[in-house]
């Protein structure tokens, strides 16, 4: 397959909207999000710990429930790519180990997760529309945790 410069160009750009995601959570840098979402988009957090919403919904989420946990990495790898126009769509994988408490120990768990987004192509270049975390694995979850995530 011999992609276009504007068809390796999107895909740089849609990328760069996937790591810059993933750096903004890890960094807790809740603002940066704006970059990166449409005002509008809807992001699905249903299958790893039950929440859907919106960016500022999220943000708050996010901020929330991050806070307690001391450290946490997003590595992503392996995008398919399917651009149409002005929208496109990805699926990535996702490495997401965590560093958690329960006051008394301290575990390292691992997230293995799919990620789905939705893009669109605005006037300030391609943004995300909707992003749908599909679950895959979870290894060492201390029971604490498990009991209030999703099945």
């Amino acid at each position: 397959m011999t992609l276009t410069l504007q068809e390796m160009s999107d895909r740089f750009e849609i990328q760069d909207l996937i790591v810059g995601y993933c750096y903004a959570v890890d960094t807790r840098d809740w603002d940066a999000l704006d970059r990166y979402f449409t005002e509008d988009a809807v992001i699905d957090y249903s299958e790893m710990v039950g929440i859907v919403g919106g960016l500022a919904e999220i943000k708050t989420f996010l901020a929330e429930s991050l806070a307690p946990i001391p450290a946490f990495q997003h590595a992503v790898s392996t995008t398919q790519y399917q651009i149409e126009g002005d929208r496109a769509k990805t699926k990535t994988a996702c490495y997401n180990p965590m560093t958690v408490s329960d006051g008394e120990t301290t575990d390292t768990l691992v997230f293995g997760l799919w990620y789905h987004h939705e893009f669109v192509r605005t006037g300030q270049g391609w943004k995300i529309s909707r992003l749908y975390e599909q679950k895959c694995y979870r290894l060492n979850v201390p029971d604490w945790l498990a009991a209030q995530l999703p099945a």
